[in-house]
């Protein structure tokens, strides 16, 4: 499953309209996009805001915003 993933994401990336160019280097923005499908995220664009990166995303219907700090974790998800 974890191939499909980073097989997903780095197609993603290649695609490059997943990803905002807004500092956030292309092989985080693939980190955080599998992370983020693998919990169900179907994500449509990362960047950095206030130091934090920033996934904009859809889970079940819902548009999200999800603010994940440098170690990964989710400190934040509001609704789009």
């Amino acid at each position: 499953m974890f191939r499909k993933l980073t097989a997903a994401a780095l197609l993603t990336l290649a695609a490059g309209s997943a990803f905002a160019s807004d500092d956030v280097a292309p092989a985080k923005a693939a980190e955080i996009t599998a992370l983020l499908t693998a919990q169900g995220y179907e994500v449509r664009s990362v960047q950095m805001e206030d130091g934090l990166y920033e996934a904009y995303a859809i889970k079940d219907g819902e548009k999200l915003e999800i603010y994940l700090n440098d170690a990964m974790d989710i400190v934040e998800t509001k609704k789009d």
